[in-house]
């Protein structure tokens, strides 16, 4: 298969999932209809490697991972991070749900390994499966690393029309709110206040000088001050680059050295997150159907009790802490996935819900934080340390 032949299927691919999101008003998410084509067409004619064939290879991947999370550091102010303690809160006790019902109805059904082995990715992103992958496979249990990536794989299935389904009841009511005037004041209120009283330590790049190659250079050297720093303090204490690079994203836009929205500004977000999410579908490749009727009956077991336990929970923390209980679960849903997907299932529900360019930036300004903040904390944080914690109960 030739490198434009890759690049054109991956791309109708992703293509279908919007059209098909667009006709159902978001009722079936994008990612979710790529994801049921992806997995048939690895099943039938796709090469296992023509996502990497299409030109979306690791450098790229590790690129655009980098500079998007930078970017999305930008849309956080230091204010707004702080005020989203309760989301944090949240996240985590849905992830405490998770492992609480997993641990032990799920104990009871499928045994003590196979619970610990397929917990963690159920709790977050890739490198907790392959934590715990790696961690099976040393001990001579291959059916339980296969569990392992395949959870991983598989959660977004639920994940992705649970997350719309919530993020679309969520939207429906801000909408009613905002157009009554109820939420509308408020709304108005907090987004002048940046503008008006806010005061940049940079000076602002004069607009005949804010070309792509400007602000594309701004949002690398700050990535890189973010991954340097990860990895100068890593003997004292091991936080992601990743996360490093949310962090550094919102001070680079404190502090006026990086646009709010620099992908955008440069036209450049559209063909990085395109990549990342046909990156994320490359794992599918892994989920033949041999391997999926091996472990269906635990990896759905498991599935659903996560979710069960998370949705209890998160809805439970949430409405203490003033929270809707969809608002809740959509942020503790974000462990199924993270992020890009968390950013798209947004974006999409608000563009199913909104009539006017206002009530659009309305919805993505009021859910949008939510979801990022329990993306980070849940898939880039929290899955990593409990994987470290459960690869010792093996």
């Amino acid at each position: 298969m030739s490198l434009l032949m890759a690049f054109s299927i991956v791309l109708v691919v992703l293509a279908i999932g919007d059209i098909v999101s667009t006709r159902t008003k978001a009722w079936v998410p994008s990612v979710f209809v790529a994801a049921l084509l992806f997995l048939f067409g690895f099943w039938t004619f796709f090469p296992q490697d023509i996502v990497a064939i299409a030109g979306f290879q690791k450098p790229i991947i590790y690129l655009s991972m980098y500079l998007l999370i930078t970017h999305m550091g930008t849309l956080l102010t230091v204010k707004e991070l702080i005020s989203q303690w309760k989301t944090i809160t949240i996240a985590l006790m849905g992830i405490v749900g998770i492992c609480a019902l997993t641990l032990t109805v799920g104990r009871a059904l499928f045994g003590w390994e196979t619970v610990v082995v397929a917990t963690p990715p159920l709790t977050g992103g890739i490198v907790a499966a392959i934590i715990m992958s790696e961690a099976a496979t040393s001990l001579g249990i291959e059916k339980l690393a296969v569990l392992a990536i395949i959870t991983y794989v598989m959660q977004g299935f639920v994940g992705y029309p649970l997350t719309a389904l919530m993020l679309k009841k969520e939207g429906k009511r801000l909408l009613k709110g905002f157009r009554s005037g109820e939420l509308k004041a408020a709304e108005e209120t907090t987004a002048s206040i940046p503008s008006t009283t806010k005061k940049k330590l940079v000076p602002v790049t004069p607009e005949k000088y804010a070309t792509t190659y400007v602000i594309l250079a701004k949002l690398g050297i700050t990535a890189w001050a973010a991954v340097g720093f990860a990895n100068l303090i890593k003997p004292v204490v091991n936080i992601s680059p990743f996360v490093m690079c949310l962090f550094f994203g919102v001070i680079a836009q404190e502090l006026g050295f990086v646009e709010q929205r620099p992908l955008n500004l440069s036209s450049s977000f559209g063909f990085l997150i395109t990549g990342l999410m046909a990156f994320v579908f490359a794992g599918l490749a892994k989920a033949t159907p041999a391997m999926l009727a091996t472990i269906a009956l635990p990896l759905a077991g498991i599935i659903v009790l996560g979710v069960s336990g998370m949705a209890i929970l998160s809805m439970f923390v949430g409405k203490k802490l003033g929270y809707t209980k969809e608002m809740s679960f959509a942020v503790a849903l974000t462990a199924l996935y993270g992020f890009p997907p968390n950013y798209i299932l947004t974006e999409e529900a608000s563009k199913a819900l909104a009539e006017t360019d206002e009530e659009n930036k309305f919805l993505m300004d009021e859910m949008l934080p939510k979801m990022l903040v329990g993306g980070f904390t849940t898939v880039t944080i929290v899955s990593v340390i409990i994987a470290g914690i459960f690869v010792n109960l093996l």
